[in-house]
């Protein structure tokens, strides 16, 4: 079963983040580096990415007169994605200690983030309830 884990944070937490100390980030990247090394090693990693800043975000929807794209961050959006990891494991509880593990990276000071971390299981085919 696939599941993506996917890391979410607040425009304040990103502030924060942005003030750590050079040695906090580098802790922070080489736990996050050792449970990619993990979950490979295991043959539960499929991938994980990053997300640029949200800054950087656009939304776009199709109108009736054309594509609108909007900037973003936006204002009344209280958490937005940070990045995710898609594994492959053969049970939802091995991907929530996954997800657990990400949460507990440790940040300033090697104090654990506990950063939320939403767990999803990818869908392989239509849910039965559609028609």
């Amino acid at each position: 079963m696939k599941y993506i884990l996917m890391m979410t944070g607040t425009k304040a937490g990103v502030d924060t983040y942005r003030a750590w100390s050079k040695q906090d980030i580098q802790t922070h990247y080489a736990a996050l580096k050792g449970i990619n090394k993990e979950l490979t090693e295991a043959g539960e990693f499929v991938a994980t990415e990053g997300l640029a800043l949200p800054e950087q975000a656009k939304v776009v929807r199709a109108g009736k007169d054309g594509v609108l794209i909007t900037d973003g961050v936006f204002p009344e959006a209280k958490e937005f994605l940070l990045g995710y990891w898609i594994v492959d494991v053969d049970r939802p509880e091995r991907a929530y200690e996954i997800a657990a593990q990400i949460s507990g990276a440790p940040g300033p000071g090697g104090v654990p983030t506990n950063m939320p971390i939403e767990v999803r299981q990818i869908m392989s085919g239509r849910p039965d309830e559609l028609p």
